[in-house]
């Protein structure tokens, strides 16, 4: 059984931008004041770079929450099936018989078991740690992470969307400082 969560209860829950802190990208209104800016300069190879970069770190931060949003997809599902198996184990704690039962053993292999009521069990931790409960403890904080797990992935979920409107907003941004580039040569050709 799961208990491994990780913990993003620091957060203050009001509506955030970004519960990670990624930067939000900002829109360029005016094309020409933009390319004017000190640190531009006019500079089409600079600036274009710039946002490339900018564009490429978004990436990778898309990748790690896509990455972040399928392992809490993924622990969920066992955490939920965890907390269903101590609630089976309490309503048996008073049973008389052993409970005969197969456990997956590996892919593919079952174990047959039977098991004594108990008013114990182990939760595996992760990072090689694993702790015994009694049963009404381990709910609780099965219960605790699975609440958990949701909120994370909920913030997950908004930051993938922050991302996107991110890409978006930095796309347009390189396409406009692109085009700016191109009427500022076509101007240049016309008047020579």
């Amino acid at each position: 059984m799961s208990g491994d969560i990780e913990n993003l209860d620091n957060i203050d829950t009001e509506k955030k931008k970004s519960y990670a802190g990624i930067p939000e990208a900002a829109f360029v209104e005016n094309i020409d004041e933009f390319m004017a800016l000190p640190e531009n300069n006019g500079n089409v190879d600079k600036v274009l770079k710039k946002l490339d970069e900018q564009h490429s770190k978004y990436k990778f931060m898309q990748f790690n929450l896509e990455s972040k949003k399928r392992r809490l997809k993924g622990q969920i599902p066992d955490l939920e099936n965890s907390l269903k198996m101590i609630v089976f184990l309490q309503k048996r704690q008073d049973a008389k018989d052993n409970l005969q039962t197969q456990f997956l053993l590996s892919d593919q292999v079952y174990l047959k078991a039977e098991i004594p009521s108990t008013d114990k069990v182990c939760l595996w931790l992760g990072a090689n740690v694993m702790l015994e409960y009694p049963l009404e403890d381990a709910k609780e904080l099965l219960e605790k992470n699975i609440g958990t797990a949701k909120k994370n992935l909920s913030y997950v979920e908004h930051d993938l969307h922050f991302l996107r409107d991110q890409f978006t907003t930095t796309e347009v941004n390189m396409a406009r400082v692109y085009n700016w580039d191109v009427k500022r040569r076509q101007a240049a050709k016309a008047t020579s």
